[in-house]
């Protein structure tokens, strides 16, 4: 079964400074039949205005991924990692017993776009820990590029939650399929442009939901960029 999570249905939260989609209830956006979807508990489509952001706060017992679209996102935090996110990295912050952080949009006049994601851990009160990686548009030109899995390999960064996170670009011709085993969850997340997923077209901000479907298959990209998650049923 896939089911389709469009654009426009996703909470809204417009702060004046951050305008930001949630996928899944987050904050004041309560949605009974959005609370994630297995171990994924979060995707929120954030725009920090130019110089703005996220004071200092804390987290626990959460695997959060920032992936980053446009602008540069500043991070400072209570482990003594203070790092400036690009387009085309992924970082990993490892909230596990507490981790106090900020998050900044230092530009003058630029957006900063980028996509925080929050996965369950494997286990809780893991030590915190933090990860970033670059990942150039020819490693996920017309394919999915492994960015995050729960043992690191082909050097993505590691996930401490039973989730594979992958990142591709897509254009005209260009296709990739992922097989999703048994048992398994896929999540498709559309960062932006258009494509075909399983023959359904979804635009940016558009996501599809896979439950006992053999694979995920991507074609007819226009100028996408897209986000594929292989996940634990929880």
């Amino acid at each position: 079964m896939i089911t389709l999570r469009r654009s426009e249905d996703r909470g809204l939260a417009d702060l004046g400074w951050l305008k930001s989609r949630h996928s899944f209830s987050f904050a004041d956006y309560h949605d009974p039949a959005h609370m994630g979807f297995g171990n994924l508990r979060v995707i929120n489509d954030d725009r920090i205005a130019a110089g703005t952001g996220f004071g200092t706060h804390g987290h626990r017992d959460m695997e959060i991924v920032s992936y980053v679209l446009d602008g540069a996102l500043a991070h400072k935090d209570s482990m003594g990692q203070v790092a400036s996110i690009q387009p085309g990295e992924v970082q990993r912050m490892t909230a596990g017993t507490g981790v106090m952080h900020s998050e900044f949009n230092h530009a003058d006049h630029a957006e900063t776009h980028f996509l925080q994601i929050w996965l369950l851990p494997s286990a809780p009160g893991l030590k915190p820990g933090y990860e970033q990686k670059a990942y150039p548009p020819a490693e996920r030109r017309g394919r999915l590029r492994l960015v995050g899995a729960p043992d690191g390999h082909e050097g993505s960064v590691l996930l401490h939650a039973d989730a594979s996170l992958y990142a591709g670009l897509f254009d005209g011709a260009e296709s990739a399929r992922l097989a999703l085993p048994p048992g398994r969850l896929g999540y498709v997340f559309v960062a932006r442009g258009k494509l075909r997923v399983n023959g359904h077209a979804l635009g940016e901000g558009d996501a599809a939901a896979f439950r006992d479907e053999p694979a995920v298959e991507l074609d007819g990209g226009e100028a996408a960029e897209v986000l594929v998650f292989d996940l634990a049923p929880r």
